[in-house]
């Protein structure tokens, strides 16, 4: 059996092993030791595996992970989601499905502190869900609208995607973060749009909640500021060259913590509940780079992506039609893969292919993000589904992908739009050197 033909072995094994619900870090790691022990030798993959696994594990680079993730649980356990739906709830919540649009804004908020689609999911389904029960919106609407703004977090910066892609393709993490902003405004307006749209064709969806004075509105916005700050001390340190990325991840958590502990938000057990979730989450990560990692050397020896990339190449047609055809695979994909698992597989397989091309690398790191936020909410995986699920245990599975479908028109037309679009992506990422 020839190297090819082991590759593609290793590939089924890993689509079909996925359903036996082993951890993908493991499985990856499993199948690619394997696999390159199959191609190469066992000496070599025993040196592979210890290797990579050292690599992984020491990197400074992938310190930036538990930093953020540390900032946003930080976040979430001092109250600053609530407060953030507080502002927002003030302001629209009148409107016909006021609270849904309210939502939106909160996860867009919670997002720029976050970098974690299932926190942002988790966090504003435990603070909005039952307010909107509350004032009788439809489960559809409550539902849907929170699993897919939770995916805002993968896309508004701080991203823990934008960061594993900068470091597996060498690209600027800093830029990636730029690339990630006008998208990432222009998703929570169209997702904004989608529930105007949809409450004015069946209003029974979402009915008008309280009304409040202008001197309430504007008292509420002190819940901003601290959002305001900690996003312009980390973003702005980051992008005017005054610290790297780690150091920025640092900031923003050891910043969390002081306007919490000041505020007196935060208590000793929910300081303990923050660290605990931010190392599992964190050890999951790591691991499903590490094994990724694994998999991609195994991978690299049987050169599929370069004969994948060859092949792609040999059509002769558009970069458009190329991309579209990639968009399709991840689209597929991302319904039986985790957002990050996908991420780490394909990204040595497509990324050569579109550097061929000639596009760039940052405006494909978004479009990148994009297609995995649609693999989120999409069954049969649809993680931010069960992770809302979760917490609305009375709603079932069927009517949470229901409610999601608006959302998921939005974000495949901006995929869309940003193809023959691209400076959308590279206008702020052009602005610095």
């Amino acid at each position: 059996m020839n190297s090819t033909s082991i590759g593609i072995l290793g590939m089924a094994a890993l689509v079909i092993l996925i359903f036996t619900r082993i951890p993908i870090g493991f499985l990856m790691a499993i199948i690619g030791f394997l696999g390159f022990a199959a191609v190469v030798s066992w000496d070599a993959a025993l040196q592979l595996i210890a290797n990579d696994m050292f690599s992984t594990f020491s990197s400074y680079n992938l310190t930036v992970i538990p930093l953020f993730v540390l900032m946003g649980q930080l976040a979430f356990h001092s109250g600053i989601s609530t407060r953030l739906f507080d502002v927002a709830y003030r302001f629209i919540g009148r409107l016909p499905g006021g609270l849904a649009i309210a939502t939106i804004g909160a996860c867009a908020g919670f997002s720029a502190i976050c970098g974690s689609t299932n926190a942002t999911a988790a966090t504003m389904a435990a603070a909005t869900l039952p307010e909107m029960k509350r004032y009788n919106y439809k489960p559809e609407l409550a539902t849907g609208v929170v699993a897919a703004g939770g995916s805002l977090g993968i896309l508004i910066p701080p991203s823990v995607i934008f960061i594993v892609y900068g470091i597996l393709t060498e690209q600027s993490i800093g830029k990636l973060f730029l690339a990630g902003i006008v998208p990432g405004i222009l998703l929570t307006i169209m997702f904004t749009l989608s529930v105007i749209i949809w409450v004015s064709i069946k209003p029974e969806l979402g009915p008008k909640g309280n009304a409040f004075s202008f001197k309430e509105k504007i008292l509420s916005l002190t819940g901003l500021g601290e959002v305001i700050l900690l996003f312009s001390i980390v973003m702005g340190g980051l992008f005017a060259g005054i610290f790297t990325p780690t150091e920025a991840g640092a900031v923003g958590a050891f910043g969390t913590l002081v306007i919490s502990m000041v505020r007196k938000r935060l208590s000793w057990s929910g300081f303990i509940a923050a660290v605990n979730e931010t190392t599992r989450i964190t050890c999951m990560i790591m691991m499903i780079v590490a094994g990724a990692t694994i998999f991609g050397h195994f991978l690299a020896v049987t050169r599929i992506p370069f004969d994948i990339a060859q092949w792609i190449a040999g059509f002769n047609l558009p970069g458009s039609v190329i991309i579209l055809m990639m968009l399709g695979l991840y689209f597929v994909g991302g319904c039986f893969i985790d957002a990050l698992a996908l991420v780490m597989l394909t990204i040595p397989i497509f990324y050569p292919v579109v550097t061929q091309l000639g596009y760039d690398p940052l405006w494909f790191g978004v479009i990148t993000v994009l297609i995995t936020q649609i693999g989120v909410i999409t069954p049969p995986v649809g993680i931010n589904v069960y992770v809302v699920s979760g917490v609305a245990r009375d709603v079932p599975l069927h009517v949470i992908f229901k409610g999601i479908i608006p959302m998921l028109i939005a974000l495949v037309l901006l995929t869309l739009l940003l193809i023959p679009f691209p400076q959308i992506a590279l206008f702020l990422p052009s602005l610095i050197r």
